[in-house]
């Protein structure tokens, strides 16, 4: 097990725990549903790989067998480059005056959707003397970054041109699917027959891509149809599901690679009718006993949960709620006249190997998704990493030896 090189202490306030050992049979999972119609895995590390430690997660994608790499902005992907990361790479979230120097020079895929942003790598690969990898974004109905059909023809026409001039090379024609999470949903048939038209529409004007790709997760575990050359992991390589309503995360054989837990700060006994947290949203109903879990808003733990977020206390079998309101560092947990001693364990969410929460959970709780559950966890929450090894090791027992740490 390791953590950040600047906490040495042996037992953290919170921590997140990363499974390294699932990330990788997540892959393979992933890989092995997508692999009959010949279509090969990006694993999505944006974000912090959604808030698990991008450059460890992208290695043990890596290692797993994903092929492609993709990160929103350009600066996550050119730490990846710095930390060695090598093999095909894309980013997609660009802004004027971006460095698209330095991505040129470190051979990474870069995403146009407008004129603008092709003049500016043209520019970049003229500056580097070598040729730009360029993938050409449509939007096919999303209505977020892509090229509108009505541009097409002109920015496949000033990408060729770029093309014939040595500057760059159209590696790939991409889009972004927006209801692929509701199955049967009208959008993703419509988005699909638009893909194919602008596909079709740039292939006849003489671009060869390497890859054709629109799958996210929910497209890649439900719509093989929408497969292509490329599907895109994101929330999925983490195993969570992307939506309850496709299925459960064991359903596809994934399993969740964040384990967030904290230790009780202090646990005190208080009189019946005592008021808990800003504004006494919650009184106690009798004597009991408050157990105060060091972690809050800034630490990711959703305000929008108070007296609802659900945790699991060591040696107990049954959930306790959040007391009150969630605040900035810190919460209570009303633990019911329980003897428990400071440092106990309060574990968040999990796998559920354990009978607890899971960011699922969670994420009923506040009302919103799993992804913004993990991807929010703040950086006062050290992550350690389990099972780094490649060498096959049995992911229950690390969870439970980090249990007992």
């Amino acid at each position: 097990m390791r953590h950040s090189p600047h906490l040495r202490a042996p037992h953290l306030r919170a921590r997140a725990e990363i499974d390294l050992a699932a990330l990788r049979s997540n892959v393979r999972a992933l890989s092995a549903r997508v692999a009959p119609g010949g279509a090969a895995l990006m694993a999505v590390v944006k974000a912090d790989a959604y808030g698990h430690g991008m450059v460890e997660s992208a290695r043990a994608a890596r290692q797993a067998g994903a092929r492609w790499l993709g990160t929103a902005t350009p600066h996550e992907a050119l730490a990846l480059r710095a930390a060695g990361i090598e093999g095909p790479l894309m980013c997609w979230l660009w802004t004027p005056g971006d460095p698209w120097l330095p991505c040129v020079e470190a051979d990474i895929d870069v995403s146009v959707s407008d004129l603008w942003a092709l003049a500016e790598v043209r520019d970049a690969a003229r500056r580097a003397g070598r040729t730009a990898r360029v993938q050409l974004k449509a939007d096919t109905g999303l209505g977020r970054s892509g090229c509108q059909p009505a541009d097409w023809t002109e920015l496949v026409a000033t990408a060729l041109a770029g093309q014939a001039a040595g500057e760059l090379t159209v590696t790939g024609l991409w889009s972004h699917l927006a209801c692929a999470d509701e199955p049967g949903h009208p959008s993703i048939d419509a988005q699909l027959d638009r893909f194919h038209e602008m596909a079709e529409h740039a292939e006849k004007a003489g671009v060869e891509p390497e890859v054709r790709h629109i799958a996210n997760s929910a497209a890649a575990l439900t719509l093989p149809r929408t497969h292509f050359d490329l599907v895109r992991v994101g929330i999925a390589l983490y195993g969570i599901s992307p939506s309850p309503d496709i299925g459960r995360p064991e359903d596809f054989g994934l399993r969740p690679v964040m384990t967030l837990s904290a230790s009780l700060a202090q646990v005190k006994g208080v009189p019946a009718g005592h008021g808990v947290g800003y504004g006494h949203t919650h009184t106690t109903g009798h004597d009991t006993t408050l157990g105060l879990v060091p972690a809050g808003y800034a630490d990711g733990i959703p305000r929008q949960a108070s007296g609802h977020g659900p945790l699991l206390i060591e040696g107990e079998t049954a959930w306790r709620r959040v007391a009150g309101r969630v605040a900035m560092d810190q919460f209570t947990v009303d633990l019911g006249g329980a003897t428990l001693a400071p440092g106990s364990r309060a574990l968040l969410f999990g796998p559920g190997d354990r009978g607890e929460p899971t960011a699922q959970d969670w994420a009923d709780a506040a009302g919103t998704i799993a992804y913004e559950i993990v991807t929010r966890i703040g950086p006062r929450v050290p992550r350690v990493f389990l099972n780094e090894s490649t060498t096959p090791t049995d992911a229950r027992g690390s969870w439970e030896a980090a249990w007992s740490r």
